[in-house]
């Protein structure tokens, strides 16, 4: 049974991908955050993004990454991963790798680079999913792609077959509240974005993928069940105290200062891979702050 977008919702981590000192990717690592996670309460697990790091893996060890979460995972949650790919035969190569290695369905980014226009990549998407015949969540994200879709467009795709789900990481309300009436409740519209999070679920988001939530799921589930409840002003105040900890964390480029809180918080992430440097000394100044007024 292939995932639908009934199956999409909760909690997904973005996962990072786990390095041991030398540089190498840390099976054990990833193994145990994986449990972690799952025992947390994620719902999916969606390796391979930009928090995983994808852009500095080679091609064997993005297939190396989703089966070993695959394997870790063990059934309990499905895993979503990560094609970043700039073009169609790329993006192709990882999505059969992926496939291959057991991953229930993809996120794929909107092609980049090369910027074209909508019905170039509602063709480019709806090709895509007919060749690795797996379910696809739309990533989209255009402070890092520079490209935007309507939410004509996105309605299209989803009446295509192309996709089952979106990962929105943008602020443009107008267009989000747009793309829940239109597509709602045929596609699983996900908030890729921690600080709107809560807002983004009153507005019909199913959920969210989120990098923040390889610190602790459990809050992020925690203010998605009481958005849903209607209790919206707990909601909000559960969220506000993790505000100093996302700027923190998002205050160098993903997953730098995740890794460093995760490091802080004890968990082995190892550091990030070129050309991206481990944390300034004042991030982990900021982090350790904002994780001791967590814990106060």
């Amino acid at each position: 049974m292939q995932l639908t977008h009934n199956d999409v919702g909760g909690i997904i981590t973005a996962t990072i991908t786990p390095f041991t000192p030398e540089g190498e990717i840390d099976q054990l690592g990833l193994r145990n955050h994986v449990n972690f996670l799952i025992e947390r309460g994620t719902t999916g697990l969606a390796p391979l993004g930009g928090t995983g790091e994808y852009p500095a893996l080679s091609n064997g060890e993005r297939e190396q990454i989703v089966g070993w979460t695959v394997e870790a995972a063990n059934g309990r949650v499905p895993v979503i991963a990560g094609v970043l790919a700039t073009g169609y035969e790329d993006a192709l190569q990882s999505g059969l790798a992926a496939k291959s290695a057991g991953a229930a369905g993809l996120m794929v980014v909107t092609p980049y680079y090369t910027l074209a226009e909508d019905a170039g990549v509602r063709r480019y998407f709806e090709r895509y999913r007919r060749a690795v015949d797996l379910p696809i969540i739309l990533y989209e994200i255009p402070r890092r792609t520079s490209m935007e879709l309507s939410a004509e467009t996105i309605s299209n795709m989803v009446s295509d077959g192309s996709v089952i789900g979106m990962k929105y990481s943008g602020y443009d309300f107008n267009k989000f509240t747009r793309l829940v009436q239109r597509c709602g409740d045929v596609m699983a519209v996900l908030s890729g974005e921690e600080p709107l999070f809560p807002a983004q679920v009153a507005l019909g988001a199913k959920g969210g993928v989120l990098a923040m939530s390889n610190i602790d799921p459990a809050p992020w589930q925690q203010i998605l069940a009481l958005v849903q409840g209607g209790q919206m002003k707990e909601a909000l105040r559960v969220h506000a105290q993790f505000g100093a900890l996302m700027e923190a964390v998002y205050s160098e480029m993903n997953p730098v200062g995740l890794k460093a809180a995760l490091q802080l918080r004890g968990v082995g992430s190892g550091s990030v891979r070129l050309p991206l440097e481990a944390a300034k000394d004042a991030t982990y100044a900021r982090l350790t702050k904002a994780l001791a007024l967590l814990e106060s």
